[in-house]
């Protein structure tokens, strides 16, 4: 093989590395997020929730932010910046009412250094319950 072909074939691999990288994160990301949303069903999406009565919220890899009001599980796929998402940054939220909505973005700090690590522009609010009789 002609050594520049070669470096062009090794090239790509190399580039190809972190979008597999990404898929890999996503899916182990929708398999969490399956596991969190076991015996639940989804409501009608909202474009809001109450940050204030939240009890908590849990980052999904590459996939989604959870918030837990009450029994519920509030799921929200972010419209852009998801592939940010990693369970071991802090979420950065300001609001200017006490609701948080699918137009806020929501900041990401690294838990250890506290330094800038991206943002996502959140989407619409899925609620999950769990199902009666369960």
């Amino acid at each position: 093989m002609h050594p520049r072909i070669a470096t062009i074939i090794a090239a790509a691999a190399i580039a190809a590395m972190p979008a597999a990288a990404s898929a890999m994160e996503r899916l182990a990301g929708e398999d969490k997020l399956a596991k969190l949303l076991e015996g639940r069903v989804a409501g009608e999406p909202q474009n809001c929730i109450r940050l204030a009565s939240a009890r908590g919220s849990e980052v999904v890899d590459g996939t989604a932010i959870v918030y837990r009001i009450g029994s519920t599980l509030w799921v929200n796929r972010p419209e852009g910046g998801a592939e940010s998402l990693d369970d071991d940054d802090i979420l950065v939220t300001r609001l200017s009412t006490g609701q948080l909505c699918s137009i806020d973005t929501v900041e990401l700090r690294d838990r250890s250094s506290h330094m800038y690590s991206g943002f996502v522009s959140l989407g619409k609010f899925v609620p999950y319950r769990r199902v009666k009789g369960e």
